[in-house]
């Protein structure tokens, strides 16, 4: 982040009445009524300057609540020392230390609670210490940051985001604390659902009973499960008992969709809806996708489903409230970093069309769960092929999907026999109409704009003719076209590689109970993927076949399928050792 030093006398007076109360927190800094200490410096939002600079249409209404989030920085080191825990199967893992370390001290948070709360706003911390929410009306932010907000149209879209002419101002004290702020524009593009819904037949008047009829060639559960080794693992016992698997999702479900579903697979598990930053206002059939194909593969698993009001008609930033939802699993999660969880994101946005600092929140939330509390992160690629972007023709891969530390899922066509064996499996892509995606150009895949190529990521075919030293995505693929899904009282086939991302998550919560079972630790980067290759290249299917309608699926690790779809008899006996 840069950081633009402001010297103007104009600005340090303006400043000074609300910095005469950090007297006694300053003392250690400098001299109280020093202008050193009250120095200020404009805040950077990682919007470009073109944007910044575009037409502005009008003034933010002062009632307007607006959600912003600190993100602080964390020493590299820390963050590598949180990686190194042992994994201790069946313990608690008790953060709470490590936090203290990690995120920021007592005497730092007071600071920022002296310069916030004179003004009535109240913060939140997370349980990490890494995370601040204050929520508060845009005329009282204005009010505290010498600034006001105002409205931008760019490029066909509005966003609206402080005065280029008046930044937002922070004291400097607060400044080498701080790694990203993210709520006080609406910049990035809104999040896209991967998937999309075509229904079998028109809906039908409720029925007494469960409908378990899913229209034929449709994937079912047993399908994929027999397809992939699945059902090897339930063989051993192993159905996702005491096992949880958390689910990302802008929308919601309808309970009689997903009960439906439930009383066809007798599930047994446990389905739990937490609601962040509000509760979800459309059913879009996104969160009820994904609860459907982690129940169908992890009939005893719980299910924790996060979700959050991603509505088109909220004016506020939606990656704060899926960065929020991230904090939330974090929070929860304190104690289990042992437990062998796993995250499933469907979102995405192309890189481009996100501010830096929503990207650099992002980032940190995927890193924390990753390192500090041993999750592995599944995102979808993105379902507009090789353009993230929505635009045919501009190549684009899709984030959170492109950030080092998720595990980009990619699609695939996956077509079985008689018996649910796996008979043929492509590249999932539909190049018939180049005019608009609505999601169905198929598997995202390509080399991110933003991201430096891991030094893990060095599989057989990751290195080709168009690596330019950039994150390629994606790592791992799975089945992602014709799958039955119960939505809007109806059976229908569902696409996209929202599909693929909970397949995977599911897959590996019960690789790792089995691993935990035998007293085994269980492994959790992304790293492991590529490592597992390179011991079994058989832990993968390597689907050979297909594009995503500009890259072609080939031998090895491609752009359109990653490493391949899991063979999980192999993956689970590698995974193990």
């Amino acid at each position: 982040m840069r950081w633009l030093l402001d010297n103007s006398s104009v600005r340090i007076g303006r400043i000074v009445a609300g910095l005469l109360g950090l007297c006694l927190v300053l003392m250690p800094l400098a001299s109280c009524g020093t202008t050193e200490a009250l120095k200020s410096v404009p805040l950077d939002l990682g919007i470009p300057a073109e944007a910044l600079n575009s037409k502005v249409t009008g003034s933010v209404p002062d009632n307007t609540v607006l959600h912003a989030r600190i993100t602080f920085k964390i020493d590299p080191k820390l963050m590598q020392k949180a990686q190194n825990q042992k994994i201790e199967p069946g313990k608690p893992s008790h953060l709470e230390n490590l936090a203290n370390q990690i995120g920021i001290d007592d005497a730092t948070y007071q600071k920022f609670k002296d310069f916030f709360n004179p003004q009535g706003i109240t913060l939140k911390l997370s349980k990490m210490r890494t995370h601040l929410s204050i929520d508060a009306k845009a005329s009282t932010f204005a009010k505290v940051l010498n600034t006001k907000f105002v409205n931008h149209n760019y490029h066909g879209r509005t966003f609206y985001a402080p005065d280029a002419k008046k930044p937002a101002m922070v004291p400097q004290f607060l400044v080498g604390s701080i790694e990203a702020v993210t709520g006080l524009d609406n910049y990035s593009t809104q999040p896209v659902h991967q998937a999309s819904f075509q229904p079998a037949v028109p809906a039908q008047s409720k029925k007494p009973a469960a409908d378990c009829s899913p229209p034929d060639q449709t994937l079912l559960p047993k399908d994929i499960a027999h397809a992939y080794g699945v059902d090897q693992l339930w063989n051993q016992g192993l159905h996702g008992e005491n096992m949880t698997i958390n689910l990302v999702e802008i929308d919601g479900s309808m309970r009689s969709d997903v009960q439906n579903y439930l009383d066809c697979i007798s599930f047994k598990g446990k389905v739990t809806s937490i609601n962040v930053d509000g509760h979800p206002q459309d059913t879009l059939g996104e969160s009820t996708l994904d609860i459907q194909m982690a129940a169908g593969l992890a009939r005893s698993a719980n299910i924790k489903v996060y979700q959050t009001d991603g509505t088109s008609n909220n004016s506020s930033d939606i990656w704060v409230n899926v960065n929020d939802e991230l904090q939330q699993i974090l929070n929860d999660n304190v104690n289990n970093a042992n437990a062998g969880s796993t995250v499933s994101i469907s979102l995405g946005a192309a890189e481009e069309e996100m501010s830096q600092s929503d990207l650099r929140a992002l980032d940190q939330s995927i890193q924390q769960l990753t390192k500090v509390e041993h999750m592995t992160v599944f995102v979808a690629s993105g379902d507009c092929g090789a353009f993230g972007s929505h635009s045919y023709g501009n190549l684009a891969v899709s984030f959170p999907a492109s950030d080092p530390w998720s595990v980009a899922v990619g699609g695939t066509i996956l077509q079985v026999d008689g018996g649910q064996s796996r008979a043929n499996e492509t590249s999932w892509s539909d190049g018939s109409n180049h005019s608009s995606c609505k999601n169905r150009w198929g598997t995202g895949g390509g080399l991110s704009k933003v991201f430096s190529m891991p030094s893990w990521q060095n599989q057989s075919g990751v290195k080709n003719n168009q690596s330019n030293g950039k994150r390629q995505i994606p790592d791992v693929s799975a089945a992602a076209y014709g799958l039955a899904v119960y939505y809007q009282g109806q059976w229908g086939s569902v696409g996209g590689t929202s599909a693929a991302a909970p397949i995977w998550a599911t897959a590996l919560a019960l690789v790792n109970q089995g691993l935990l079972k035998q007293g085994k630790a269980f492994n959790y980067s992304p790293q492991m993927f590529y490592d597992v290759a390179k011991k079994n290249n058989r832990a993968y299917y390597d689907v050979t076949q297909g594009d995503n309608l500009y890259y072609r699926a080939a031998q090895g690790w491609d752009y359109t399928t990653g490493l391949g779809t899991p063979n999980l008899r192999d993956f689970y006996a590698v995974a193990g050792r």
